[in-house]
């Protein structure tokens, strides 16, 4: 899990000058239909929807002045998701809208949204390491206010106290690798230099086989994660590779390589806290190695996410509408669906990738911003923690940075791990 903990509340109670303000998007009208069924969607069909899914980035970029950091969930309903979120701007989905943003030429929204991490990482109010939180508060950041850097919290009345959550207080190893992505994207020597120590950082998760997941909790003594997963070290074998680091870059693509199921076809999560292999699979632990190592033989794993996430369940790939976090098929998960149309794109399957287009005009909401589920709230199987051994992480439907993101990358037919 990279982003949002829906329901985490309460789990700690467990620049130089700022560049020139990237031009604002004009907000295209839904797609309702990219491509009819057994066609590939039209060019000018992927360049709307890119445009699209870019315009409230932009906007967001271009309403604070300097290095920013934008909001992670649009939180308009009354409920403890939306109290808990009012603020958070997830550190991964920030950086995958700095990468998707300078897919789509703007590198001067994307360089503010990195000077921001960057800023994090160096202003922390407690660590001095290069680490990343998982989360901070949305807004801009200010270069003139040391130690100042600090997870989002909110107040809860009941208790007449000012609350902070665990996981976005952590540091996971996945969303520091994609802040490395975007910081050795930019190329900026600041940036370049703190990729090196994030790195430096995340080299210390060394484990017998690939990197533990990294922290949980509040300074001064967070807990570790012990597990390790499928999809974190391929995003660390990627960005160690970027800052040539080459034998951290092998140890972590060979406990991807090693997590490979051939006669499945696909992909196992990871290790559990024993070193054993955990036999579960996740959506983007299947889809992004081939995304990543194009032509590395990994593509059947596509087949066999449509087959156990692909909706309406039991219909045939054409005839498919989207993805599910699991395979319970309650509903669409947004973000998954785009990762999919990428690489439904990258390896020629046009007409699915516009189907799946399509899924994701439908559900951008008049706001521009692309909600995180077709359903109020999607169930993932996965526990927030709160409550051991229930299932209560769920994604809601109110719009989301990473979905709007990712399909602008699905638009634009741009890979956030490089070409």
């Amino acid at each position: 899990m990279r982003g949002a903990l829906p329901y985490m509340a309460g789990m700690n109670a467990r620049r130089p000058p700022p560049p020139q303000a990237p031009r604002r998007a004009a907000l295209a009208a839904p797609l309702l239909l990219l491509a009819r069924p057994g066609q590939a969607a039209p060019p000018d069909a992927w360049a709307a929807l890119a445009q699209g899914a870019l315009a409230p980035i932009l906007a967001s970029v271009a309403a604070a002045d300097g290095p920013v950091l934008l909001k992670s969930f649009t939180t308009e309903g009354g409920e403890d998701f939306d109290r808990v979120h009012a603020e958070v701007a997830f550190t991964y989905d920030n950086a995958l809208a700095g990468l998707a943003l300078l897919a789509g030429g703007e590198r001067g929204g994307a360089s503010r949204i990195a000077e921001a991490l960057r800023l994090c990482a160096e202003q922390d109010r407690h660590w001095a390491d290069g680490r990343l939180r998982n989360a901070y508060p949305a807004g801009r950041v200010f270069p003139e206010a040391p130690r100042s850097a600090r997870p989002p919290g909110w107040w809860d009345a009941s208790r007449g106290a000012w609350l902070e959550d665990g996981y976005q207080a952590g540091s996971a190893a996945g969303p520091m690798a994609f802040a490395i992505l975007l910081w050795t994207a930019l190329g900026d020597p600041p940036l370049r230099r703190a990729a090196e120590r994030a790195a430096d950082w995340l080299e210390g998760l060394r484990a017998p086989a690939g990197y533990r997941g990294g922290t949980i909790g509040h300074e001064p003594s967070p807990d570790p994660l012990p597990w390790v997963s499928t999809e974190q070290n391929l995003d660390l074998a990627i960005a160690f590779a970027r800052l040539g680091r080459a034998d951290a870059a092998a140890h972590a693509a060979g406990l991807v390589r090693a997590m490979w199921r051939p006669a499945e076809g696909r992909f196992a999560m990871g290790l559990t806290p024993e070193g054993a292999v955990n036999p579960g699979s996740a959506l983007d632990a299947n889809l992004w190695p081939a995304l990543a190592w194009h032509g590395g033989g990994f593509e059947a794993a596509l087949d066999w996410v449509l087959a156990r996430h692909g909706l309406p369940s039991g219909a045939p790939p054409e005839e498919m509408e989207g993805l599910d976090f699991n395979d319970d098929r309650d509903g669409i998960w947004l973000e998954g669906t785009a990762q999919a149309a990428l690489l439904l794109r990258r390896l020629g399957r046009a007409p699915l990738a516009a189907r799946f287009a399509a899924t994701l005009a439908r559900h951008r909401r008049r706001d521009g911003w692309i909600a995180a589920a077709s359903i109020p709230w999607l169930t993932t199987g996965l526990g927030t923690g709160l409550r051991p051994g229930v299932a209560d992480f769920l994604y809601p439907s109110r719009g989301h940075l990473a979905a709007n993101a990712w399909a602008a990358l699905a638009a634009l037919n741009a890979s956030p791990f490089g070409p």
